[in-house]
């Protein structure tokens, strides 16, 4: 099996294109430094990780940004910080700040020469205008959670997207699943029969960080450190 035997390559974004668990931390400052006992790094997203998926399985319908404000919430409510509603209002629309990883802009650049592009994200479309600017490309289709109704890793969130490229002639064989979260994104890629490629943004760390412990630990036909390594990874096929 070759990259190059694809024909579009279907992201994740937030952990794999944007630097999401930065991002967290960082909107998550004014909450983690009232903390009386501080927390790790690894255990604040943790917690994220949980009322983040918590949520989203509960209210599929929510906005991103409304979701966020929800979850910013339940951490203060966990972590027995008081705060107002505007608060979390703030860290909801926190997306917009967070960043790009280094290799993320580059690597899009290259293989949008090769590839279709394609986002299927848990996120809304106003916060996702935000992450585009800074990833450089136009992507050739865009599939959020708010076209779809519901979050990754809901099986309906695949079949939109492989619904709608069916339609313009794609269909799973064509497709290269490309992310980072084992639960999001690995998992329903294996219900579905997806190839996929696996980006391990967190290899040099321990557990998962800002998603949820998958269990047992899906199926994936490539893996990648980077997105940088991905490319040269295709490169090398070209020249072989």
């Amino acid at each position: 099996m070759r990259l190059s035997d694809f024909k579009i390559l279907t992201f994740d974004v937030y952990g794999t294109l944007i630097d999401w668990e930065s991002g967290m931390v960082a909107g998550l400052k004014p909450l983690t430094d009232r903390l009386a006992t501080p927390l790790g790094r690894d255990r604040i997203l943790e917690a994220h990780a949980f009322h983040e998926s918590t949520q989203q399985r509960w209210t599929p319908a929510m906005p991103y940004t409304r979701l966020l404000a929800t979850v910013y919430r339940r951490l203060a409510e966990e972590w027995q910080i008081p705060v107002t509603w505007e608060e979390c209002l703030t860290y909801g629309q926190s997306v917009e700040h967070w960043p790009a990883f280094p290799d993320s802009a580059a690597a899009l650049a290259y293989l949008q020469q090769h590839f279709k592009l394609c986002v299927l994200s848990n996120v809304d479309a106003a916060s996702f205008k935000f992450s585009n600017a800074k990833l450089g490309v136009t992507f050739d289709h865009v599939f959020t959670a708010e076209d779809v109704g519901s979050y990754k890793p809901a099986d309906r969130n695949f079949e939109y997207m492989l619904e709608h490229l069916a339609r313009v002639g794609l269909g799973k064989a064509d497709i290269l699943h490309t992310a980072e979260s084992m639960f999001h994104d690995h998992q329903p890629a294996n219900r579905h029969g997806l190839t996929n490629a696996w980006i391990y943004r967190r290899h040099a760390q321990e557990g998962f960080g800002a998603t949820m412990n998958p269990g047992d630990m899906p199926q994936y036909d490539f893996r990648f450190n980077s997105m940088a390594e991905m490319v040269e990874a295709h490169k090398a096929e070209l020249a072989g």
